[in-house]
């Protein structure tokens, strides 16, 4: 059975008592007995239902996290506010590639955040343009534009690309389209989901944004057949489709998609913001295939997981296409971000990260893969992004693993009702990997 939690105990448990008691009121009124049921069922301390109740009954019900409630975080590990200690796997879906709360990241934020945090761009700073230098000097770009979440440096990209259709590309007036994969994942906002295939994102926030085509990932002919429109000014894709379920393209689909998209003079985006920053054993995903994007979208790690920043890097010829007044962002580019997504990025390579992650990774599947059970149907990744796929069996589903993933001592969650995925930050040695490993196989082995 299902462990409970307060989203669901409102959403379905009591809403025909609460509604025969007079909504809400009546709910509220049963409340105590239900608490005490939670209690029970999901092992929680009364700290910990306390805290999530209070999310429950102020919050917004747009997530739905297990039951844990974290109040700590160090590198690879994170506590909750009963003091148990657990493995990240999830990483704030790689958010924390660098760990949680690195040493050196701290101070910058500490030691900035006494000097200037926020200007606007209504003037200059002192730290912007020395970001900008590094970062497009790290990646090989001619232009950054700094945003803040990787939804805003995706909703960058597009209006750039729209922007450089019609004024280079000579796209009709209002006719601009971008291509975009079945099963992506690039965010939230309106736009974002009118280019989503989810049924959930999409349901009942219409009307949409127009000026989409969608084709199925890792298929090279629908996108021959897509670009052969001459309204389409760009390619949006994952190189690996996280939120999918840690989908990897066929070798030589990037390459060859990028080829494709040069020879129709189209622009390559590629959506970076979780496998960007070491994440699959390169410092960008499209490393793997010596592809450089016509635009770069990174975020998450970007900043070590310390402070919202994301950015979009291009090239002057279409970076340029935005004038002044047309888009921006109060906190974009500010200092404080400026100056920890500098020292985030310089972990990354003094720790050598990515090289960690190529190694690691390699380890963990194979581990994973040697682990005897009929539930995991699927070992699949790149780097330390990874991803098993459950079987449901005997009425245990993913969310279940993890539910006892968690009671010993490893955090992961489930994507897509059966699919788990495994990225842990990157600063985990081998030896932690093993010990990881075998908290996976117990769990799985418990099911048996």
């Amino acid at each position: 059975m299902r462990p409970l939690t307060a989203h669901h105990c409102l959403r379905s448990c009591f809403k025909p008592v609460a509604a025969s008691l007079g909504g809400f009121a009546g709910f509220f009124y049963l409340y105590p007995i239900q608490f005490t049921a939670m209690i029970a069922e999901t092992n929680l301390s009364a700290k910990s239902q306390y805290l999530i109740d209070l999310e429950d009954k102020h919050g917004a019900h747009n997530y739905h996290p297990l039951p844990v409630v974290l109040e700590r975080g160090e590198g690879v590990f994170v506590w909750d506010v009963d003091r148990k200690r657990y493995y990240d796997f999830l990483s704030a879906y790689s958010a924390v590639n660098q760990g949680h709360c690195h040493p050196k990241i701290t101070q910058t934020l500490i030691e900035q955040a006494q000097k200037l945090a926020l200007t606007s761009r209504a003037f200059h700073n002192n730290v912007l343009g020395e970001y900008e230098k590094f970062l497009t000097g790290l990646f090989g770009y001619d232009k950054v534009l700094p945003m803040n979440t990787g939804a805003e440096g995706v909703e960058t990209a597009m209006k750039l690309a729209r922007k450089w259709g019609y004024e280079k590309k000579g796209v009709e007036a209002g006719m601009a389209k971008i291509i975009v994969c079945e099963g992506n994942f690039h965010g939230r906002t309106i736009s974002i989901v009118s280019a989503s295939t989810d049924p959930d994102a999409r349901k009942n926030f219409g009307p949409y944004t127009p000026g989409y085509v969608t084709i199925p990932y890792n298929d090279t002919e629908a996108l021959a057949e897509a670009l052969k429109d001459p309204s389409v000014v760009a390619f949006l894709v994952e190189p690996i489709q996280g939120e999918a379920g840690v989908y990897v393209p066929n070798d030589g689909y990037l390459k060859t998609t990028f080829d494709m998209c040069q020879a129709a003079r189209v622009l390559f985006i590629a959506d970076e913001i979780q496998t960007g920053i070491a994440r699959t054993g390169k410092m960008l995903a499209c490393d793997h295939e010596h592809v450089k994007p016509d635009m770069l979208i990174l975020g998450k790690a970007l900043s070590g997981g310390m402070y919202p920043v994301s950015a979009v890097l291009t090239s002057n010829d279409v970076m340029m296409c935005i004038k002044p007044g047309q888009h921006g962002s109060t906190y974009g580019g500010n200092p404080l971000g400026c100056k920890i997504a500098m020292t985030a990025m310089q972990v990354v390579k003094d720790e050598k990260l990515a090289e960690n992650a190529e190694l690691l990774g390699e380890l963990l599947r194979a581990e994973l893969k040697s682990i005897q059970s009929d539930r995991i149907t699927v070992v699949r990744g790149k780097g330390l992004l990874n991803a098993i796929v459950i079987k449901e069996k005997d009425g245990i589903s993913a969310w279940e693993v993890c539910l006892k993933l968690a009671e010993n001592g490893l955090l992961a969650k489930p994507t897509h009702g059966d699919i788990i995925r495994f990225a842990p930050p990157l600063v985990i040695t081998r030896e932690q990997i093993m010990e990881c490993v075998g908290i996976i196989r117990r769990t799985m082995e418990s099911f048996n």
